[in-house]
């Protein structure tokens, strides 16, 4: 077994990054759909869903960053063009969403996506013993599944 500069097996830390990788795409879309429906959203509850929108496309733009920060760490090159974005993409693009149920849904159909793909990650972790990207998962699952919650309490529907 070789490790890399941070004591994990480079072979393990490699489809780590990998699916790292993945998920920093499907980040990258999740954030750009979040611009848009914060700049289109139309409706009585614009007020809110805007700064809700807003605050969520922030967590998000740190998100991509600290997955991008991770692969380097890692050892590997982070995916930086929209080509390559598209291409990995899983979560539903939105184009033209207005309307609030619309934009919420989109929320809850890509971070559903995005845990599926936070759940493979923290189980490979685990199995590489790569702690810290397992906590970085960790992290993002629970915020995550919390905002879930959340929006679809405001669809009016349970989890």
């Amino acid at each position: 077994m070789i490790l890399n500069s941070i004591g994990l097996d480079t072979k393990k830390t490699k489809e780590l990054a990998d699916d790292l990788n993945q998920l920093l795409a499907n980040f990258q879309l999740y954030y750009q759909n979040l611009r848009g429906i914060h700049w289109n959203i139309k409706g009585r509850a614009f007020f809110d869903l805007h700064v809700k929108f807003e605050e969520l496309y922030t967590d998000a733009n740190l998100k991509v960053d600290e997955i991008a920060e991770r692969i380097l760490t890692l050892g590997a090159t982070p995916l930086h063009t929209f080509a390559d974005y598209t291409k990995a993409a899983k979560v539903p693009v939105g184009k033209n969403i207005s309307k609030d149920e619309n934009a919420v849904e989109l929320i809850v159909a890509s971070l559903r996506e995005l845990l599926k793909m936070e759940r493979a990650i923290l189980e490979t972790s685990g199995d590489a013993n790569d702690e810290g990207t397992n906590s970085m998962m960790s992290d993002f699952i629970t915020e995550q599944e919390k905002t879930v919650w959340m929006m679809k309490a405001w669809l009016g529907e349970t989890v």
